[in-house]
């Protein structure tokens, strides 16, 4: 596979990236099989989190033996110094590494919990830390806010920003592209599979690869789906008119229920995160049912619908047109039998 420079770091990664969410759902030594033949695939950049659960364990055991083969990438979604010190000491542990590549701030898609990593004494700092005594190699961010996204880019504290891109959810991410180009940034591109909601691989990469300074981070649990867009990558396939005609077909098909998270919507009168509730169904089929009903997230979320006073703003305010107090109740009780059956 290809090498392609990572923004201004100086590192070259394959132009495609392993994303560690699917391989929660593997045994151990399935996942492990998993990221090994993405490396013989070519896949030189790695993706995790500290809150993928055993993902980091699992790469980490992958590429045992082969550490300096790979650029290593992963996240804390820390609020304050404490915890981003102690997400990057576990990941550290985890990875069973002395060094991470790029070590980013995840999740950072509104104007509060920006000012928290970004505050003096905060995240931050603890990573511009580790970066200096060498435990870090490049700091990044991820986001699904545009406007939060474009600060970061240009506040000049970040060498990569990770933000939604695929053929249905293309606008803020495009706009998102031009200011990386302006910035050096690098961009990487999370859901270029519409987070599970598109199923033609051939068209969703077709588009990215339109893009070549784009890095979509793909997450896969079957080594099959990797080697099909690594295929995709060597024969550079081009759109034709059909192909465009059938991805609008798609973008007006899903326009009325898919929530892009630009979250042009917020804020809510009542608290409501309306995207992540929109969201709870994707998560409920890439992640394992204990990180989706074990932990507090996602019930938090779905609780907090309850709240909703139907005054109907984040509809008026949503750039999709979507029905989002409709979709809310439907998210609320598919999450509720889902969770039910889990339990039983």
């Amino acid at each position: 596979m290809r090498k392609v420079p990572l923004g201004r770091t100086g590192l070259e990664v394959s132009e495609v990236a392993f994303g560690g969410i699917p391989i929660q759902r593997l045994s151990h030594d399935d996942a492990v099989a998993v990221v090994r033949g993405c490396l013989n695939l070519g896949i030189t950049l790695l993706d995790t989190a500290h809150g993928y659960t055993t993902s980091e364990e699992r790469i980490g055991a992958a590429i045992a033996g082969r550490r300096d083969r790979v650029v290593l990438a992963s996240k804390t979604p820390a609020s304050t110094a404490a915890e981003a010190e102690a997400h990057l000491a576990e990941s550290l542990r985890r990875l069973d590494v002395s060094h991470i590549d790029l070590y980013q701030l995840h999740g950072v898609s509104d104007a509060e919990r920006w000012r928290q990593v970004t505050a003096p004494g905060g995240p931050l700092g603890v990573l511009r830390s580790a970066q200096r005594s060498g435990v870090i190699g490049h700091i990044g961010i991820t986001s699904h806010q545009v406007d939060v996204a474009k600060e970061a880019v240009r506040s000049g504290y970040f060498a990569t920003v990770m933000f939604p891109l695929n053929f249905v959810a293309r606008e803020p991410g495009l706009e998102l592209l031009e200011v990386c180009r302006e910035t050096g940034v690098a961009f990487l591109a999370m859901k270029p599979m519409g987070g599970g909601m598109l199923e033609n691989a051939r068209l969703a990469f077709s588009f990215l690869r339109q893009y070549p300074d784009v890095i979509p981070v793909v997450g896969i649990e079957r080594l099959s789906e990797m080697a099909e867009i690594v295929a995709l990558y060597d024969t550079a396939p081009a759109l034709g008119e059909r192909d465009q005609q059938e991805m609008e077909r798609i973008r007006q098909e899903l326009g009325t229920s898919f929530c892009r998270r630009c979250d042009y919507c917020q804020p809510c009168a009542a608290g409501i995160r309306i995207s992540t509730v929109l969201n709870v169904p994707a998560m409920m089929r890439r992640m394992p049912p204990e990180s989706i009903f074990g932990q507090g997230w996602a019930r938090a979320a779905v609780d907090s619908v309850a709240d909703c006073q139907d005054c109907g703003e984040c509809e008026t305010r949503c750039p999709y047109k979507l029905p989002i107090r409709a979709r809310m109740k439907e998210v609320v009780a598919m999450y509720r039998e889902a969770e039910a059956a889990w339990r039983t």
